[in-house]
């Protein structure tokens, strides 16, 4: 396995402007929990990745807000259920993004790699703002869909690697 990296980018994000720090992580325990506040995964199915197309026309990966007092995995395949109609077979941390939110407190938005498998079909995500497409696509397309600059890169980079240990 490569060294893990850190990665700085500034993220515009409605109008705004903030500085997040992409780190590879192999667990996120040293992380303060309240703190933390979504996981997302890259979710393959087979050789294909699954995005879904978020009511407000972007596409991304499947995830979420975690709720008070749920424990990372446990937002992670809950997500992944709402937003996809998949269960989550097995999973690794890829690493997590600090983002400096206004007044300068420091949030945690977590990133894993899973491997899935459909329930049955996709129909509609319980949350109105939620997923109301998914689709399956090769992962070297991922930024047809999303991009995420240095970091999305590095995401996914780490996703295919850690992909083959699962």
């Amino acid at each position: 396995m490569n060294k893990l990296i850190t990665i700085k980018q500034d993220l515009q994000w409605k109008g705004k402007t903030y500085e997040l720090i992409y780190k590879d992580a192999d667990s996120f325990d040293n992380l303060p929990y309240e703190k933390c506040t979504q996981c997302y995964g890259i979710c393959f199915y087979k050789d294909k990745i699954v995005v879904g197309r978020r009511n407000q026309g972007h596409w991304g990966p499947i995830g979420g807000g975690i709720e008070k007092g749920e424990l990372f995995e446990k937002t992670l395949k809950r997500e992944v259920i709402e937003e996809s109609n998949m269960k989550v077979l097995n999973f690794l941390p890829i690493g997590y993004q600090e983002v400096e939110k206004d007044g300068g407190s420091l949030i945690y938005q977590l990133r894993y790699v899973c491997e899935v498998e459909p329930i049955g079909k996709f129909e509609k995500d319980p949350d109105p703002a939620g997923i109301t497409e998914i689709k399956f696509i090769d992962p070297k397309d991922y930024k047809k869909y999303f991009d995420w600059g240095k970091v999305g890169d590095r995401i996914m980079e780490r996703a295919n690697e850690l992909h083959r240990l699962l």
